[in-house]
């Protein structure tokens, strides 16, 4: 089975997670997310995946190749400029015609069932099929309604006040026929939700949805990241420890992932779920509280507390240091006695002095120096980037 998967967006509402990487390449459980989402296309049968890329391609390239290691093959179609959610898989078309095809974000974390919502697209007579969740605030999606045939009669982008006439929400699964190409202008911006839908409404052509079940988000945001890291931690299937582990006097309780070369101090309690990166060194009297990812090459020192917490690749946290609910990316280095609240979202090479409090929710751009004592109330910007 055939899937195109939509990676081309920039990322903006995610920076400063997105200076150094495309959106499907921020780690979740310290792999990729889009890595994540291939093997679970993988598992559902869609082997035959094409990408398309635009910003930050040759990263998104370099991460999978052409697919064999999680046995699919991948072609990549490049988005010169932006061509809209439809108007990119158009772009594709050569790779995607003459059968059947799912469309996914690359920002699509999941573990909703594909090969049955391909199924029962085959078996019904509709142009596309719209993977449908129910959720408590559809203001961010596309609200469809649907009737108990399965067929869409009205859909509506982003509703606002007034407007949400169902918790209905379309998750950007669409299961499409090869047909679906001669409705697409080609190289012209076009969208699946604000243009091609309308039209085959207006055309009475038939739309469907489907009611999935599972954990689905789209990584559009810090929220929304920190919900699928969550998830993704509360699968974990148990223990398992690769390579050495030394571990001197801990209480660790699991379930936990540990790569090669972790050493855990004295008096020190990890309290899964937890995943730890290679060569990763956790000091003495230090708690690591569930629902928190540590990557490769980071040091942990004395006296530190790092609850529901993603910390990425060669990160340094001074000793004493509350970190609580934050996001800090590679290569940062933070005092002794800091305390970082929930929400905060630290760039790359960012370097927080001793003593310093950074307030709930604030971000700070990468290469930011923040001077010993201080408390940052408000986001940091770097004009360098942008």
């Amino acid at each position: 089975m055939k899937a195109c998967i939509m990676c081309g967006g920039e990322g903006t509402r995610l920076r400063p997670l997105t200076f150094d990487r495309p959106k499907p390449n921020i780690p979740i459980t310290n792999k990729p997310s889009l890595v994540h989402l291939i093997e679970h296309l993988s598992k559902e049968g869609f082997n035959d995946i094409v990408i398309t890329v635009g910003y930050m391609a040759e990263k998104i390239e370099e991460q999978l190749g052409d697919g064999s290691m999680f046995g699919v093959h991948i072609d990549y179609v490049y988005e010169d400029e932006k061509l809209g959610t439809a108007g990119g898989v158009k772009n594709a078309e050569k790779y995607l015609k003459g059968e059947p095809f799912i469309v996914v974000g690359g920002d699509h974390v999941m573990d909703l069932e594909l090969r049955n919502m391909f199924r029962f697209h085959e078996s019904n007579n509709a142009m596309i099929t719209i993977g449908l969740l129910s959720i408590d605030d559809p203001r961010e999606f596309g609200i469809a309604d649907m009737d108990v045939c399965n067929r869409i009669s009205r859909f509506l982008e982003k509703p606002g006040p007034g407007e949400i006439f169902s918790n209905l929400a379309s998750t950007g699964i669409y299961m499409c026929q090869p047909e679906i190409f001669d409705w697409i202008p080609e190289g012209k911006q076009f969208d699946f939700a604000k243009d091609l839908f309308p039209k085959f409404l207006e055309e009475n052509i038939r739309i469907n949805g489907l009611l999935v079940r599972g954990h689905w988000t789209d990584v559009g945001n810090p929220q929304a990241y920190r919900q699928a890291q969550r998830w993704m931690l509360e699968t974990m299937p148990g223990t398992s420890i690769e390579g050495h582990f030394n571990a001197k006097n801990a209480r660790i309780v699991g379930p936990l992932k540990i790569s090669n070369n972790v050493v855990i101090g004295s008096n020190s309690a990890v309290v899964g779920p937890v995943v730890l990166g290679e060569n990763t060194t956790i000091g003495d009297n230090v708690l690591i509280g569930p629902y928190t990812t540590i990557a490769a090459n980071c040091v942990i020192k004395d006296g530190c507390r790092i609850l529901s917490s993603y910390i990425y690749s060669d990160v340094t946290i001074g000793k004493n240091c509350n970190v609580s609910g934050s996001v800090i990316d590679s290569n940062t280095v933070v005092g002794q006695n800091c305390s970082l609240e929930n929400g905060t979202v630290i760039g790359p090479r960012v370097n927080i002095g001793n003593d310093v409090t950074v307030h709930s929710d604030v971000k700070i751009w990468p290469e930011v120096a923040i001077k010993s004592g201080a408390k940052v109330q408000e986001t940091l910007f770097n004009p360098d980037y942008k």
